[in-house]
């Protein structure tokens, strides 16, 4: 699973670009964003929740989460009217990281307005990631995709394009596999986050 990808060619593109290529494809007429996740540690500077997990304040960041309930019900509003299914999948290390148990949070004010997310245990996938981890990734229909990167402090750096048809046709596929695998997000979320005591962060 996702042999191809390791070896395709691709463009790298900074933040910025990315971004704009990203919206371009995205209301080009796509039909399908399928979003994998496979990093345990990020930084998210800029959104108010995360710059207060990042300090140690866990119930004021949790009470900042709300603040982006009308920009992601408008992000939900966006994809409804162009069209598009969009999924995501989240894969979770043992022991839980802090940021994860914080994005989690995030992603479960995601889900209550719309967001298909499921969760893959990593535990269940060692077979496929012998060699290597299942690829950071987001496809935009058949047309184009993005393994997404970062720096080694954990910052968005952008994003390495991909367009090969074949390539994008066979990870769609490998996330398909993986997403029918994946548990629904509110019973792994009750389950195995919210009993957690708050996550302890070195700053």
């Amino acid at each position: 699973m996702f042999e191809s990808f390791q070896r395709t060619i691709s463009e790298h593109l900074d933040r910025p670009s990315y971004h704009e290529d990203f919206r371009r494809h995205y209301e080009s007429g796509i039909r399908f964003l399928k979003k994998l996740e496979r990093g345990q540690n990020f930084k998210e500077r800029g959104f108010p929740s995360w710059e207060a997990f990042a300090v140690g304040e866990w119930n004021r960041a949790l009470s900042l989460i709300e603040e982006k309930r009308e920009i992601y019900a408008g992000q939900f509003q966006k994809a409804a009217e162009l069209g598009i299914l969009e999924r995501r999948l989240r894969v979770v290390q043992f022991p839980v990281t802090p940021y994860v148990q914080w994005e989690l949070f995030v992603l479960r004010l995601r889900v209550e307005l719309g967001d298909n997310i499921r969760v893959m245990d990593a535990r269940k996938i060692s077979d496929i990631e012998v060699d290597r981890l299942v690829p950071e990734v987001v496809i935009l229909g058949d047309e184009v995709m993005y393994e997404v990167v970062y720096d080694d402090d954990g910052n968005a750096a952008g994003a390495n394009r991909i367009a090969d048809q074949g390539v994008i046709e066979e990870t769609s596929a490998g996330f398909d596999v993986l997403y029918r695998r994946g548990e629904d997000f509110t019973e792994f979320f009750d389950r195995e986050i919210a009993p957690l005591d708050p996550p302890m962060v070195v700053r």
